[in-house]
């Protein structure tokens, strides 16, 4: 999809556990400005949403399926869909604003995600409102999770 990048992240294990580096700033042009973690249940979606001017950068971590719909009028991937399983791998996804996105914990555990925006959560001081389109309890949204 036009503008998502998608990237496995590499784990490195040894007898303590593993360790991946979640951002580089010589492998990407992103630059995040927060920080947060959340924990998904099995079986629990969160999403889909969209952001007007907000990039995401996500962190998986655990069994994921990831939703994207491509809701820029002048993308040249404009009204696709694409999902992706991250099958227990790491992986970072840079969601670009206007690209509806969703994901689902497929596993059998509670799975992490790491999200470092471009933008603060309601801005400076938490006083604008929140830059988001939400499409969770929309009868009539086409954006659909199986």
């Amino acid at each position: 999809m036009e503008g998502v990048v998608v990237r496995e992240l590499n784990q490195f294990n040894d007898q303590r556990g593993w360790l991946v580096e979640t951002f580089r700033q010589d492998e990407t042009d992103f630059t995040p400005v927060m920080s947060y973690v959340s924990m998904t249940e099995p079986g629990i979606a969160r999403g889909p949403h969209e952001h007007l001017d907000q990039s995401d950068y996500f962190c998986f971590f655990g069994n994921f399926r990831l939703y994207l719909w491509d809701n820029r009028e002048n993308s040249a991937t404009f009204q696709q869909r694409m999902t992706l399983d991250t099958d227990d791998k790491p992986y970072i996804v840079i969601v670009p604003p206007r690209v509806v996105h969703a994901y689902k914990n497929t596993g059998k555990t509670g799975g992490l995600v790491i999200n470092m925006p471009d933008r603060l959560f309601k801005g400076q001081g938490k006083t604008l409102p929140v830059d988001e389109i939400r499409y969770e309890n929309d009868p009539a949204s086409p954006y659909r999770i199986d």
